[in-house]
């Protein structure tokens, strides 16, 4: 159990808000105004370079979730994130917008995990909901909430992030979801993270795919079963840093 005391020492220094606030996180963002939709903003956005991520949400005027349709395009003109143009942009405030208005973020993931105390339901809950909501598609905009599945086949790393976020409290993340188990979160897998877990032998599939989140957190459990996913940002980070737990080389 070498490497779970290692990672429990790890904890202790990476989750904690200095360490968050040593290298750009769209977590920073959320922090700030501990919102859910907000936040789901933050975590869905947040692919690419950290740093153009951290730049471009602080440059978002969140209050735009509380403004009328017009108001929200005439702001949204002008602006474009990666695989988002400024139509994208538009209409992923104008959905969340409409989803404030008719539900609460915590009680349509709730809802649906509670049948079988199951994240991934919970999450497919959630974007049929989205999709509902507003007929628009395109590429960035399919892409940002994501395609409806049957079964995943990618990681959906933003919507475990978020959860981690939400569900998850301590000095790093949020706990704004009183109802759904930390148990039962599903680990935020990133490139840094799956590179890591390889390296420490807590991953054996070298696939970046769902089929790996589920391995992954597996093996978390049996360090934390009732936290598995306290691990995340010290692995990620050990990843993104290129660090040594003890010697990975």
């Amino acid at each position: 159990m070498l490497i779970k005391a290692l990672l429990d020492e790890a904890i202790l220094s990476k989750n904690t808000q200095k360490e968050l606030f040593s290298h750009p996180d769209p977590l920073q963002i959320a922090s700030i105004y501990k919102d859910e939709t907000i936040a789901l903003l933050c975590a869905l956005f947040a692919y690419g370079n950290a740093k153009n991520i951290v730049n471009f949400l602080k440059k978002l005027d969140f209050s735009l979730l509380e403004k009328n349709d017009e108001c929200i395009k005439k702001e949204c003109k002008n602006i474009k994130y990666r695989f988002q143009n400024s139509q994208d942009i538009t209409q992923i405030f104008i959905t969340l917008k409409r989803l404030k208005n008719e539900n609460s973020i915590e009680n349509i993931f709730t809802k649906a995990y509670q049948k079988e105390q199951d994240i991934t339901q919970a999450i497919k809950a959630f974007i049929e909901t989205i999709y509902k909501l507003n007929p628009y598609k395109s590429y960035g905009y399919e892409f940002f909430f994501s395609k409806e599945f049957k079964i995943p086949k990618g990681p959906l790393k933003r919507y475990n992030m978020y959860l981690r976020w939400m569900v998850r409290k301590d000095e790093l993340d949020l706990g704004i979801f009183k109802n759904i188990d930390k148990k039962d979160l599903l680990i935020p897998l990133d490139t840094h993270t799956h590179k890591v877990s390889l390296k420490l032998k807590l991953l054996k599939r070298k696939i970046y795919d769902f089929k790996s989140v589920l391995e992954l957190t597996q093996s978390l459990k049996e360090f934390d079963p009732q936290d598995p996913i306290k691990y995340d940002f010290a692995l990620y980070r050990i990843g993104q840093n290129k660090e040594s737990l003890w010697s990975l080389n």
